[in-house]
Order: C-alpha cells, then structure tokens, then sequence
C-alpha cells in the first residue's frame, strides 16, 4: 500500500529534522523502518530525526521524538526549539506555548527572528567521575575536556564511550568539550540513535554548560556554546536541589516543504 506524507524540513543550529503535522493521528509511527528510510541522506529526505506534532489535552500540542534509526527517543533540545517554530507556522501558537513532550511539560517562547528560547528540564543529580561528567538534561549525557577540539576524533571515541558496558543497556551522548573563555566553550557531539556526530545538540549543550559550571570551569550561569552549525545559549539557576529554570536559547530555521510516497 503507498501512501503519500507532507513534510517540512527544519534546522536548529545544524541539527536537522522532518517535521509532520499527526494531529489527525494518520503517520505509521510504529512503522520503525518507514521513519528510518525517511531519515537516510542517500534514499530518503535525510534529517537526524523525525518528530511529529500532536493533539494534546493538557497542553497546546504535544512532541513525539523519533532518532534517525527510526526508534522513538528521549528528549531532543533542538527538535524542541524547531517544533516551537513549527506550531506557530501551523497557526497552532503565537510567540509563546507549553508543550508536552517524553519528558514532561516545556515552556518556549519565539521571536520574529525564529529564536526560541525553550525551558529544559531541571537538572538534580550530577555524576563527576575525575576525567568526565554525566548527567541527565531530558537525554543522557556524557561531558569529557578535550584538547584541539577541531581535529579530535570524536567519531571513534564517542562511539567507544557510547558502547561502552559503563551506559549499557540504552547508550548515551557523548560531548567533547573545550574552553574558549570564561561563559563560552566549544563542544562537538557523538548521538546516539544518530549514531555519528551531529552538528548541533541542544541536551548536549545544556549538559555541558551545566557540567562546566558544576566543575568549576565557570562562574556564569548565562553561557555560550559554540557547536560545528552556529552558536547557542544556556542560562540557568544554581539552586540547593540543583539547576532549575534552564533555558536553551537559539534560531529554528524552515529549510523546505514537500510531499513524499512510502509504502507501507
């Protein structure tokens, strides 16, 4: 059986998603090898992931997150910035929205530019192991200093980090880290699900700005991340249970629109 999906491409920094509108509940979303295909850059559109906008009862849509290896996953900081962006051109929201997603209710605003600034969970617990940091931002991460960021193979060693019997089973992300000053750090990321580097993610950057002030590699709490597709922005609150009203701040770009026929 063939049947046709309307699409709509968006970017965050780099990090890039297909975008459909399933208030109509139509999209095969169980359908773990059709998302896969969609998601190849050879064979199909090609995106580091497929999110779906839903109906939701308790807020004004709901955020259903699929990896590029077609598995549904946990939350995407990016994916959530482009789906704010996405909900206000459907007509769904004006410049600010609450939205449901795998790991609770966000709040997101939006500008004339596309710049959303998306309120992410709040970060209690922090695991500081000497030579890396994990901690859960919506998503799991793994933060680790570097040195000569740009030339660092961060394929292979991600990759090793991410399969190692240390996050088994389920994996994690994994960021490289450097420091450029005193409230802004250059990071690269291995994602898992993607199963490459990206060039942005939005948990990621909010893991490390976190993780660098929680090591003492800054006193800022309003700190920039510079990821390979642009630049974005962390701030938040040191409080005693940990780091509350965290928000990830950047553009959410429409590349294009189109239609595509899959069978099913």
């Amino acid at each position: 059986m063939n049947t046709t999906v309307n699409f709509f491409k968006y970017h965050g920094t780099g990090n890039d998603f297909i975008m459909v509108d399933n208030r109509d509940e139509t999209f095969p979303k169980s359908n773990r090898e059709l998302i896969e295909n969609m998601c190849d850059r050879r064979f199909g559109i090609g995106a580091d992931g497929l999110i779906l906008i839903e109906r939701d009862a308790e807020s004004d849509f709901k955020m259903r997150y699929f990896n590029a290896d077609g598995n549904q996953s946990s939350m995407c900081g990016n994916g959530g910035r482009c789906i704010v962006a996405f909900a206000k051109q459907l007509g769904i929201i004006g410049d600010s929205c609450h939205f449901n997603a795998v790991d609770g209710l966000h709040y997101a605003t939006i500008n004339k530019e596309n710049e959303v600034s998306l309120q992410m969970t709040n970060v209690g617990e922090i695991q500081s192991q000497g030579d890396y940091t994990y901690l859960n931002t919506g998503s799991p991460h793994h933060v680790v200093m570097v040195s000569d960021l740009e030339h660092y193979d961060v394929f292979h060693k991600g990759k090793e980090i991410r399969e190692s019997v240390l996050y088994q089973p389920g994996g994690t992300n994994v960021n490289f880290v450097e420091k450029i000053n005193q409230d802004t750090f250059a990071i690269r990321t291995f994602e898992r699900g993607v199963e490459d580097e990206t060039w942005s993610c939005g948990t990621g950057a909010t893991a490390v700005a976190i993780a660098m002030f929680s090591n003492g590699e800054t006193t800022a709490t309003d700190i920039n991340i510079l990821v390979k597709g642009g630049r974005l922005n962390v701030k938040f609150t040191k409080e005693k249970a940990g780091y509350n009203s965290v928000f990830l701040t950047g553009a959410a770009q429409r590349v294009f629109d189109g239609t595509i026929s899959v069978v099913l």
